[in-house]
């Protein structure tokens, strides 16, 4: 495809799709929770958990953007049937983040406008729905994607200045955490999940496979958007973590209220920054639901639409119908334990599976172009990282299955 506006913003568009889905309510929790347990100690495991993903993020869409191929199309070639056994999985844990996602936009305007939640479920399902009504709907999430990421970390970087973490300790402990390594493994494997878990590390790569922007012609673009991707996650991480330990540090909450807080990252901005802290964390908190809804429910579809020409042809609807499942299920249920439990239990077995099923796609002809070589270095570090997320995870899959039963 030519270097077009349309090009561009697709790149563009895909790079903040990825990090936006990667930026959920989950997301916010997990960040001010784990650095209020773990202080300045937290940046190490942002650091190991931003290679991680790095490694995990780039294989993946270079083998899928070059080929040309969606993750599921990549498994069933390799296998026939693994592609439906990806999907099952991805869509089901698209699903019940989903819901979460929905309860977190119902979260976040109760922060910034105190709109009680049951409406709140409707209205952030609502919100995510109109930008697959329109004509264009591809661009309308790109646009919304680029414009809540900007406002998120925005919102972030104000909160920064007035808390004035101290940055110099961060950074030494990013290298030397003085907690030591062995306690931050379980908080580098749920960091791993949540930046590229599930559905997540396919969200860009889709996008631009729909944009048609695929082949070894696009492959300096492609590896561009997909770092791109990183950097915005990692920077609204970073910033998120300077600023929760800002407030931490200085003593005005403690880890363990944060620990025990419903909403950690709106109650850490109100201990830092007062009444309007609290209303910028649920703008904050909004953004991020939102925008991973959308991502949530556009890659969730986008596992499905290859298996059926109906899917396809009526694609939107499709999405705005998974949305809406989402919302009604939120609306009834409210905490949909055990259907996070199942989800929480499959995820933790995605990554390995599709990051391992991609390294060896890009190693077979039959997958990708015939004079195409996939980098050693990257398959190598791709396999490290499989090792590492399987032997991370499969215990934690395990222990989810047995809460079960």
């Amino acid at each position: 495809m030519s270097k077009t506006k349309e090009g561009g913003g697709a790149l563009l568009g895909a790079a903040f799709l990825m990090a936006t889905s990667a930026i959920g309510p989950g997301f916010l929790t997990q960040t001010a929770t784990f650095t209020g347990q773990h202080g300045a100690s937290f940046g190490f495991v942002i650091l190991v958990s931003i290679i991680m993903s790095a490694i995990a993020q780039i294989n993946i869409w270079r083998v899928l953007c070059v080929s040309g191929l969606r993750g599921q199309d990549v498994a069933n070639k390799l296998l026939p049937g693994l592609g439906y056994f990806v999907s099952f999985m991805i869509v089901l844990g698209g699903l019940v983040f989903n819901i979460g996602n929905v309860g977190g936009g119902a979260l976040g305007f109760n922060t910034l406008l105190g709109i009680p939640t049951e409406i709140g479920y409707v209205l952030a399902g609502a919100m995510a729905i109109l930008v697959f009504v329109v004509k264009n709907a591809k661009n309308a999430m790109d646009t919304v994607a680029k414009i809540m990421g900007g406002i998120m970390i925005v919102v972030i970087l104000v909160v920064i200045f007035v808390v004035q973490p101290p940055v110099g300790d961060a950074l030494k402990n990013t290298f030397v955490p003085e907690t030591g390594v062995s306690p931050l493994f379980a908080a580098i494997l749920t960091l791993m999940g949540g930046t590229v878990g599930g559905y997540i590390t396919f969200s860009g790569a889709h996008r631009l496979i729909d944009a048609q922007i695929t082949g070894e012609d696009n492959m300096k673009e492609i590896s561009k958007s997909s770092v791109t991707g990183i950097g915005i996650a990692t920077l609204v991480r970073i910033m998120l973590f300077l600023a929760v330990l800002g407030v931490v540090s200085k003593g005005l909450i403690s880890g363990a209220d944060l620990f025990a807080s419903g909403n950690p990252a709106a109650d850490a901005f109100r201990a830092g920054a007062g009444e309007w802290g609290y209303r910028f964390a649920g703008m904050v908190l909004l953004c991020a639901a939102i925008t991973s809804i959308i991502g949530a429910a556009y890659t969730s579809v986008s596992f499905l639409k290859t298996f059926s020409k109906s899917i396809e042809a009526h694609e939107n609807g499709w999405i705005i119908g998974f949305i809406a499942v989402s919302t009604v299920i939120m609306l009834v249920l409210g905490q949909p334990a055990l259907l996070l439990v199942v989800a929480g239990a499959f995820n933790g077995l995605i990554l390995p599976i599709t990051l391992g099923v991609c390294l060896v796609g890009g190693n077979s002809k039959k997958i990708m172009p015939q004079n195409y070589k996939h980098p050693i270095v990257l398959t190598v570090l791709g396999i490290v990282v499989v090792v590492l997320a399987a032997y991370l995870g499969i215990p934690a899959f395990i222990k989810n299955i047995a809460g079960l039963f």
